[in-house]
């Protein structure tokens, strides 16, 4: 008898597998007969029997899909309508076009080998003749004590005495420098590595610091940022366009810990964080304040419901990546009528990119091609049947539900198709989240919010985030306006 939890023999396992795939079949038939016999002596209607089998072919086809299909939410895009070719990247490891500042090394023969072996006579140098070869190094991070020492100037008279200016300081008489408390603050906001994994590297490279010391830096920096993260604040709330979402952060050790979320406000050029102890109406009212405009969202009913509350200030939008991912949930032939037609929507937004960026074209675009395709999805949805409580019925009803905020993208032309752009903003957090695993009290949960609006707002504006947060810091600690990433960038 084989073992499968122990075999090791790939072909004895195939062979199993093949066994099992074709007992599943077998197993499959008889279930949809003895539920056929059930339902005929139940006395179901026809139209609800056969509505029942379909339901139990298709759970049982997902559940196969499970197992020896691909998970993958990719599918063939439509062939009528061809993507745009593409630039193809670069694969496997061959050389790269690299960014990087050049060091020139000259290697000399030495004094031993530069003689000839045939004739013994010395070697002369070739001028400009050289070997070349490139190599990518790494500069080693290193810490140093650094003794600032600040001239004393005085006047013959004795009535004035100047000292030379020393570096900016997170605060006076600080010991660590404001790069220290850059980098800090990025390796965990960033790079996602907690305080204590941060003092157990810094002790092999010869610093020897406790986590305590490090927050202190991060938290100093966050009390200098805060302006600037209210202000980035009040900058989304005054898009025409947002997108919002919502993921877990825990507060550790507290009661409700579970209860914590952190809200994501999201535009093309922005990205702004809050944690919450609620997942309720009153942290979004909080979240969006007077916002005035369109809030693209998932089907979670709590944005709907503050927009109702909002006496029509703002509207809400629907993702249609949602409602895909329904449908692709359900599988079977009625399911992929669904699929096939939302990616023909996706198809127009693509045809769309391949022009020059331009709200009218796009408007007039999805009145030519798109309208006609939401028509076609919405007749076929009216026409098809499906039990209620299935997975089909269920979409059904995801679909029709959002229907008036699915359909709010054809009107205006700024609203994208779907909120997948606010979700990506939401990757940092999380990836951070299963690092440290939230905030161990609420002024770390505002850290965590400034913080992170502000490095991934940089990354979003395609400036280096590091740069950024130094010249954000260096503007507060001189008194200047609050600097935003999107202003960074413009003047870069």
């Amino acid at each position: 008898m084989v073992r499968l939890t122990t075999e090791r023999d790939v072909e004895r396992l195939r062979q199993a597998a093949l066994l099992l795939e074709a007992e599943n079949r077998r197993l499959t038939s008889r279930v949809l007969e003895l539920t056929r016999q059930l339902l005929t002596a139940k006395g179901e209607a026809a139209e609800v029997l056969q509505l029942r089998l379909v339901e139990l072919e298709r759970q049982l086809s997902r559940a196969r899909d499970c197992l020896y299909g691909p998970s993958s939410e990719k599918r063939p895009r439509p062939s009528a309508a061809p993507a745009p070719a593409e630039a193809k990247s670069q694969r496997g490891h061959g050389p790269r076009q690299q960014a990087l500042p050049v060091e020139e090394v000259v290697h000399l023969l030495d004094a031993a080998d530069q003689q000839c072996p045939q004739c013994g006579g010395a070697l002369a140098a070739m001028t400009g003749q050289y070997e070349e070869a490139e190599e990518v190094d790494v500069v080693e991070r290193r810490f140093v004590l650094k003794r600032h020492r600040r001239q004393k100037y005085r006047c013959g008279c004795g009535g004035c005495v100047e000292t030379a200016l020393g570096p900016p300081k997170l605060q006076p008489g600080g010991r660590y420098s404001l790069d220290f408390a850059l980098e800090v603050a990025v390796q965990k906001y960033l790079e996602h590595a907690p305080l204590e994994r941060q003092v157990r590297a810094m002790a092999r490279e010869g610093l020897v610091v406790d986590s305590q010391t490090l927050w202190d830096q991060v938290l100093r920096l966050a009390r200098l940022l805060l302006p600037t993260w209210e202000a980035l604040w009040l900058e989304q709330l005054r898009r025409q366009v947002l997108g919002a979402d919502e993921t877990r952060w825990p507060l550790l050790g507290s009661p409700g810990q579970t209860k914590w979320h952190l809200w994501a406000l999201a535009s093309a050029h922005a990205v702004v964080y809050r944690v919450a102890d609620t997942r309720g109406a009153e942290a979004a009212r909080e979240l969006l304040k007077d916002f005035s405009g369109v809030l693209v969202t998932d089907g979670y009913a709590v944005y709907a419901a503050v927009a109702k509350q909002s006496a029509g200030r703002f509207h809400v939008a629907h993702c249609w990546a949602h409602v895909r991912r329904k449908f692709l949930e359900c599988g079977g032939p009625e399911a992929d009528v669904a699929v096939r037609l939302i990616g023909e929507l996706y198809q127009v937004e693509r045809e769309y990119q391949t022009g020059p960026p331009n709200v009218g074209r796009l408007h007039a675009l999805r009145q030519e091609r798109s309208r006609p395709v939401v028509a076609r999805l919405h007749a076929w949805a009216l026409e098809v049947r499906a039990l209620p409580e299935s997975a089909l019925g269920k979409a059904l009803g995801y679909l029709g539900n959002l229907w008036p905020g699915l359909t709010r993208f054809l009107d205006n032309a700024l609203v994208p198709l779907d909120n997948n752009a606010t979700e990506r903003a939401l990757r940092g957090p999380v990836v951070g989240r299963k690092n440290h695993y939230g905030s161990r009290s609420r002024r770390g949960t505002e850290v965590a919010a400034i913080l992170y609006s502000l490095l991934e707002s940089a990354k979003r504006c395609g400036i280096e985030p590091k740069a950024y947060l130094r010249a954000a810091v260096l503007a507060a600690l001189h008194g200047e306006p609050p600097l935003l990433p999107h202003l960074h960038a413009a003047a870069s």
